[in-house]
């Protein structure tokens, strides 16, 4: 997937500017950057939920605005930031959703297959016939990647957006989906995942695009891109990174005297 100088304008207002970015299958790239930054805006670009002003996004190579919607839910597969749903779905029948693209009227018994793995690979199985509005935010969440997860399986060179995907996850539920993403991207999978806990971003992806103020303001390896320096500049938080002997990788603490006391 290559965006190629994009620009995004919203009634004159420039959301996104001179954004170039070249995200290969086998590799995991995180998207990072303060509140207002543009992330979310250039996941919807990626993703054809938008449309950018100028410049081109290209997706194997075919520029994304030729694919038809059925075409690209079958090689790519999206989870957003927010994904309501009211009406009374079963777990079992919302990760069903993610075979659509594969069959015109009936799921097939590997279309079915397909869900129940996806369903315990994020350890919701147990979840399969309760409704979907009555578990908690965080168990939807779980319910939603099992989704994006069984509209990619087994696509070759498939991509997963990932926006926030950890939004109202507890602790290991959230280390567990940046596990998850990182074996899909070892089996091949182009992942791009929105992250806004640095730490993760720093542990989990190959290459990080850090934005501030719709521009790209740094683009690399985490130990290029994650420096005290970047991040003081990005975010307006002072931070130590330091090396665990215990750890295989550094780890970013706040500076206590650069953050604000409520």
């Amino acid at each position: 997937m290559e965006v190629e100088n994009v620009h995004f304008v919203v009634k004159n207002k420039p959301l996104l500017q001179e954004i170039n970015l070249k995200a290969k299958t086998g590799e995991l790239w995180a998207i990072v950057g303060a509140n207002g930054a543009g992330k979310s805006t250039l996941m919807k670009l990626l993703s054809k939920e938008l449309v950018p002003t100028s410049g081109k996004i290209s997706f194997h190579e075919k520029d994304l605005k030729k694919y038809n919607l059925k075409e690209l839910a079958q090689k790519r597969a999206v989870l957003a930031q927010q994904n309501v749903i009211t009406l009374s779905f079963t777990v079992h029948e919302i990760v069903l959703m993610g075979r659509y693209p594969f069959y015109e009227s009936k799921p097939s018994q590997r279309d079915l297959s397909i869900v129940d793995h996806c369903l315990h690979k994020v350890g919701i199985i147990h979840f399969k016939d309760r409704m979907y509005p009555t578990l908690s935010g965080g168990e939807q969440q779980r319910v939603q990647l099992a989704r994006t997860l069984a509209q990619i399986w087994e696509v070759r060179e498939g991509f997963i957006l990932l926006d926030e995907p950890t939004s109202g996850m507890d602790l290991l539920h959230q280390y567990e989906t940046f596990q998850l993403a990182r074996e899909m991207m070892q089996k091949g999978y182009g992942v791009i995942a929105v992250v806004h806990d640095l730490n993760f971003a720093l542990q989990y992806a190959d290459r990080i695009l850090m934005l501030k103020k719709g521009k790209i303001f740094a683009s690399g390896t985490p130990n290029e891109v994650l420096t005290g320096k970047n991040i003081k500049e990005a975010f307006g938080v002072s931070v130590r990174i330091i090396h665990p002997d215990d750890t295989p990788f550094p780890v970013i603490i706040p500076e206590a005297s650069s953050v604000a006391v409520i």
